[in-house]
């Protein structure tokens, strides 16, 4: 755990005690504030309680003794409406912040020069965190991994020199965070997302675009107009930029030509790697996810060769297109995570032949904007409650049977998939549906997938069926 010593002997307001909540409680009491702590769950207050952190409700505090006041990411800042907690703030003349923010001055304190990398856009950001921590452990570098991808930014392990940090920022994060200075900061695309949160889409993508400013180099995904303009803006103001696109040859920057990872400086050209045969970064969308991991992997003095050897061997992140078992020329994949259609296209894009399992708890709009893809579907496996409302979109564009659970899913699709002589194949869940009829959640779905795939006859495992580990 990182101590906030640098809010030691203050007081402290912090309203949110869930997950990364209950961690900033503990790093600011352990690094010396004196926290006064609150949330609207009475269960997460009594945990907070039992582990000696002072909770009280927070509208019967003297607000002007508060030197910060700490807000989880989860609670809104700015829209719909403000929490009542930022009205009390605000009032005070607090400033509000969150644990990026927080992590953010206890390296600049203790370890200004440790790499640190941060990422962010609307789509790719976890994949390409864990390739960064990839490549720079199996690099043989001391790194922490955290922030939204799942562990709390002050639980990792405090900052000293020669540590690198990997640290994915959603937008609540960044506009809790107005010191945000990486060494290299990722912004990966904008498309509308979390709009009910920050009320319309310039002021979704200004609060992106702070991580990149701060940066010192700042590496940007140009191919939607938002990024290109964020991108001129900061380079006109003096930053370090390197742009990556993977739709376009760019005159200076990083770009995929096919499979290739193209670095481009002044006409000049180079291949960098070559992303051939990488089952785990298959399609364009992880064509670019790449692209940014080898800009910031550089940027932070990571020799090619090393980039290269971690590019290989990168494990995918579970349940995102992650390939788990092979039998003869059909790969199994798992992308429980694709809980809509959206989520899905990106596997469906990326193979060429593909048994399809699908199904769940329906989301709006069902697989009408998937039909694109259909012409890479040997044929569906519907599970769940989707299954009628799915064999209705698919009609007779595509062959199909509701198999109903995914053990019968599996099976079936392992065994046509194992007549086709057509060529490289994937048995693929990719259900574009929640799992909650059938499943807690989407990590116990994927879970499951791999375990009927490791009871297959003749199965070769990818992936450890126990851990989930390459």
């Amino acid at each position: 755990m990182i101590p906030v010593t640098t809010l030691a002997g203050k007081k402290v307001a912090l309203f949110g005690l869930g997950g990364s909540g209950f961690a900033t409680a503990r790093a600011l009491k352990l690094g010396g504030a004196e926290v006064t702590a609150w949330d609207d769950n009475p269960d997460s207050v009594s945990k907070a309680a039992a582990e000696g952190i002072r909770t009280v409700d927070l509208r019967s505090i003297d607000w002007s003794a508060q030197s910060l006041f700490v807000l989880s990411p989860g609670v809104p800042l700015t829209h719909p409406k403000p929490h009542w907690t930022v009205d009390l703030a605000r009032a005070a003349g607090v400033d509000i912040v969150g644990d990026v923010e927080l992590f953010v001055r206890e390296r600049r304190a203790h370890a200004p020069g440790c790499p640190f990398i941060a990422i962010t856009g609307t789509n790719g950001k976890s994949t390409t965190t864990a390739l960064i921590a990839h490549i720079l452990r199996s690099s043989g570098r001391d790194t922490q991994l955290g922030g939204n991808i799942g562990t709390a930014v002050l639980t990792l392990d405090p900052p000293k020199e020669g540590r690198f940090y990997v640290v994915e920022c959603s937008s609540y994060q960044i506009d809790l965070a107005p010191t945000l200075n990486p060494s290299a900061g990722i912004l990966l695309n904008l498309t509308p997302d979390h709009l009910d949160r920050h009320g319309t889409m310039q002021h979704y993508a200004d609060i992106k675009e702070r991580l990149v400013a701060g940066s010192g180099v700042a590496v940007i995904g140009v191919d939607d107009s938002h990024c290109e303009m964020i991108a001129d803006r900061i380079e006109r103001a003096g930053g370090k930029v390197t742009r990556i696109s993977r739709r376009h040859a760019l005159p200076y920057g990083i770009y995929a030509e096919g499979t290739k990872l193209i670095q481009a400086s002044g006409g000049a050209t180079k291949s960098i790697a070559d992303l051939e045969g990488i089952q785990t970064l298959r399609g364009s969308h992880n064509a670019q996810n790449a692209a940014a991991a080898v800009a910031a992997c550089l940027a932070v003095g990571v020799s090619q060769e090393e980039i290269r050897a971690g590019l290989t061997s990168f494990p995918g992140l579970k349940h995102r297109m992650q390939p788990v078992g092979c039998r003869s020329n059909v790969v199994f994949v798992n992308d429980s995570k694709a809980t809509n259609a959206d989520a899905a296209a990106p596997a469906l894009s990326s193979y060429d032949r593909i048994y399809w399992i699908a199904g769940g708890l329906p989301k709006a709009g069902g697989i009408t904007s998937l039909t694109g893809f259909f012409p890479r579907i040997a044929k569906a496996y519907l599970i769940g409650e989707a299954a009628a409302e799915f064999a209705a979109t698919l009609g007779e564009a595509v062959p199909y049977e509701i198999s109903g659970t995914l053990e019968r899913a599996v099976a079936h699709a392992a065994a046509d998939a194992e007549k086709d002589e057509s060529g490289p194949l994937a048995v693929m869940l990719s259900p574009a549906c929640a799992s909650f009829d059938q499943y807690k959640n989407f990590e116990v779905r994927g879970d499951a997938f791999v375990s009927h795939v490791a009871a297959l006859d003749g199965i070769t495992m990818l992936i450890d069926s126990a851990t989930g580990d390459k």
